[in-house]
């Protein structure tokens, strides 16, 4: 199986930033200083951004932090 990375551009879902900011119940503001910063890649589509919806995924896996 191919990596999310390297999906045919047909099969990746794309998510806008109020969409991922509802998911990851955070403000619009904190996921545009993701994109801005490089931190969660996104698709500049004319003025607005597209998430891929397996970055997401992969953001919130690579920052978890088991507390306590």
């Amino acid at each position: 199986m191919a990596a999310n990375s390297e999906r045919p551009l047909g099969e990746v879902r794309f998510l806008t930033v109020a969409e991922v900011a509802t998911s990851m119940r955070v403000s619009k503001m904190t996921v545009y200083r993701l994109v801005h910063a490089g931190t969660l890649p996104a698709v500049r589509v004319g003025r607005s951004f597209r998430v891929p919806e397996h970055a997401v995924g992969d953001y919130l896996r690579e920052s978890f932090v088991e507390a306590g």
